[in-house]
């Protein structure tokens, strides 16, 4: 491919915490795959008050003398770039779903999956309906408005039903703690997801790519969960602000995460499973969905992630070096499927 110019759409028009989440992942992409002769990044800045900035770089000194535009106007400016393809950064919803329609209707293509499918997969209920139905198992669950009371037995896991990140999730084990988890997840959305907890077992995630129209799965990422001391992973097990209020990392190293021997008997029963999520969702060029591992090894859907950052941290990254197949191949793979098919 002759040099491309590709646009990477990062912040948030949301919150601090979801535009500094961006920026983390985007400034990991933006210095793994900055390659003059293949690529000129183009990237613009969303903040949580909704203005746009095209800046020359992540830094805050860049950010912080780029010309602040309304939405109007930076629309204009990204008519005028001739992108040939865009790399959406965004994690909140609006990010997800409004910001991948806004290239849409701008005819520019972009790496991922569309905003229908993103505004699916955040609703955790309507997801488990689909995939249970195409005959994944999934926990026994219910959904739950203000002043209904929970009917799952206990254990039980109690979460918003469209928030990420791990926003607002509890492990309940007795009726007591009902009310107070109850109570913290109806303080991000009105509705809230109560489900059967899968005793441990494992947790992993599963990534499948599209290659040649075929469905490859990826080698599968497990999380430290123990029972009785960690029986599920919180926001605190993914992210963190260090000294200086800078947001980072804490599923990677430190013993957090490892990559899955291929030769677990764990594995085919998985890739299986995430296929199966994959073609009953309408997944494009790739997926990430969330498995819980009985005690008899049996995988138990939790929920899906569609979105890839192309960052060297990236989930799905990490699966792709796993599987010997680097980021800047990965990548160009992936933007080759997209131009392609424009």
């Amino acid at each position: 491919m002759s040099c491309l110019r590709i646009l990477h759409l990062v912040g948030s028009p949301t919150d601090q915490f979801y535009c500094d989440l961006s920026k983390l992942y985007a400034q990991g992409c933006i210095d793994a795959l900055s390659d003059a002769e293949k690529y000129e990044f183009v990237i613009a800045y969303v903040t949580p008050d909704g203005v746009w900035r095209f800046v020359r770089s992540l830094q805050p000194a860049d950010i912080a003398t780029a010309a602040p535009l309304t939405l109007s106007k930076a629309v204009q400016v990204l008519a005028e770039q001739n992108i040939d393809a865009a790399v959406p950064q965004m994690f909140c919803a609006a990010g997800m779903t409004d910001y991948r329609a806004l290239l849409n209707s701008l005819k520019i293509p972009y790496i991922g999956n569309d905003p229908f499918l993103m505004a699916l997969t955040a609703n955790k209920a309507k997801t488990k309906a689909i995939v249970a139905a195409a005959g994944v198992a999934v926990p026994q669950g219910e959904l739950l408005t203000p002043g209904r009371q929970p009917s799952i037995k206990l254990p039980a896991v109690v979460k918003p039903n469209s928030a990420d990140n791990s926003d607002g999730v509890s492990f309940v084990k007795t009726q007591e703690d009902y009310a107070i988890a109850l109570e913290k997840a109806f303080s991000y959305e009105e509705t809230v997801v109560v489900e059967e907890f899968v005793e441990l077992g494992r947790e992993v995630r599963c990534g499948v790519v599209v290659e040649n129209g075929e469905l490859r799965c990826l080698p599968l990422e497990e999380y430290l969960v123990k029972p009785g001391l960690r029986p599920i992973r919180d926001k605190a097990h993914k992210l963190k602000r260090d000294q200086n209020n800078v947001l980072t990392m804490t599923a990677k190293g430190n013993a957090q995460s490892w990559i899955v021997d291929i030769d677990d008997p764990i594995v085919a029963d998985v890739w299986e499973a995430a296929k199966q999520c994959h073609r009953a969702l309408g997944c494009q060029q790739y997926s990430l969905f969330d498995f819980r591992i009985d005690p008899n090894n049996k995988p138990w859907f939790i929920e899906a992630g569609l979105y890839c950052s192309f960052s060297p941290k990236s989930v799905l990254v990490t699966m792709m070096e796993a599987a010997e197949t680097p980021l800047v191949d990965f990548f160009e793979s992936a933007l080759r499927q997209v131009i392609v098919n424009t």
